[in-house]
């Protein structure tokens, strides 16, 4: 591979396009990855924000949740964020009926935790790894952490919640950095997905 990493974004529903500008300013190449032929040949993967049931219903439909589970188990480098926190963690407090996750980070997620679409808000967040000062993180119908097993790392907090969590080469936030213009969340991943190839 090049010093240039070929970086999929999950297609199936959520805010794709932000994602695949953020890689390409962070100096990946991006692409949607809507079937498993194309999941088998990028390097990493960003799981964007969306409707997490929806998304893990589409998962399934695609015949991706396989591909995907088997991917990450490899090692393969994923970023989720907000819905893709929830699509990575081994376990959902309240789950909808039929939702399954990919997994990749041991953390119990809440869904919806910081409320509903119209309490959405921006906040700074402090990212251990990220220099520069904090991140402006954008919050909409964001799930928190409520708990990480001991191979995960807690890299944000926000009001006393679990924001950011980071395990080997396994990234989620609860916010969309992909809304704000500041990529410094996608060079984290683009350096991690580096380091594996």
């Amino acid at each position: 591979m090049s010093d240039t990493p070929l970086i999929g974004v999950l297609a199936l529903q959520g805010d794709v396009r932000e994602h695949l500008i953020a890689l390409a300013s962070a100096d990946a190449v991006a692409r949607p990855v809507r079937r498993p032929e194309e999941l088998a040949e990028v390097d990493g993967l960003v799981i964007p924000g969306g409707e997490s049931t929806t998304m893990s219903k589409l998962a399934v439909l695609f015949g991706m949740m396989e591909p995907l589970r088997e991917r990450v188990r490899a090692g393969m480098p994923v970023y989720g964020t907000c819905a893709g926190m929830i699509m990575l963690a081994e376990k959902i407090l309240d789950p909808r009926s039929g939702q399954e996750t990919v997994g990749g980070i041991d953390m119990i997620v809440r869904r919806n935790a910081f409320g509903r679409q119209n309490e959405s808000f921006e906040a700074a967040v402090e990212v251990a790894g990220i220099d520069g000062g904090p991140v402006e993180g954008v919050f909409i119908r964001a799930p928190w952490v409520e708990s990480v097993g001991a191979e995960a790392e807690v890299i944000a907090e926000h009001g006393g919640h679990i924001v950011a969590v980071r395990q080997r080469n396994v990234l989620a936030t609860s916010f969309h950095p992909e809304l704000t213009g500041d990529h410094r969340v996608h060079a984290l991943f683009v350096d991690m997905v580096r380091a594996v190839n």
